[in-house]
């Protein structure tokens, strides 16, 4: 029986987060530099302009970023006056997070370059693999999702 590979470019986890770090770092590199964003800030102003009004609690669910890394973000929007916190009225314990005015303009002003850099990374790829690429992800997020709620 032959061994299994141990090379690390041969783990498909690792490709996932080594892929995923650069495309953050060519993202983020453009907001920081125009918008003065960080990657966690920009990941939650992407989901409050796509969702609305959210918790902290559901910003990690839907970033999946820990719990620091969210407060922060959403601290120095809040400083910035891009994110505003308003009270949650069915649980004392929690705030609603949205954007600004100001915030939605900044959302408004990335989304297209946002769809931009989708578009040009995305060039390399004919229709038919982002179509497959983007049903492979689905798959795997559900994988990873329903193995999450599995015991250890």
């Amino acid at each position: 029986m032959p061994i299994a590979s141990t090379r690390l470019a041969d783990f498909l986890p690792y490709r996932l987060s080594v892929t995923t770090n650069m495309v953050s770092d060519l993202i983020a590199g453009r907001y920081r530099s125009r918008f003065g964003l960080k990657i966690p800030e920009w990941r939650v102003m992407a989901v409050l302009g796509d969702l609305g009004s959210q918790t902290q609690r559901e910003l990690v669910g839907a970033t999946r970023m820990d719990k620091v890394a969210v407060n922060r973000a959403c601290k120095a929007l809040e400083e910035r006056q891009l994110v505003a916190r308003s009270p949650n009225v069915s649980d004392g314990r929690s705030h609603h997070l949205e954007l600004t005015r100001a915030g939605s303009e900044m959302f408004e002003l990335i989304m297209p370059l946002a769809l931009d850099m989708e578009s040009r990374l995305f060039s390399c790829l004919t229709a038919r693999e982002a179509e497959s690429l983007k049903a492979t992800l689905g798959k795997l997020d559900a994988r990873a999702a329903a193995m999450l709620e599995e015991p250890e």
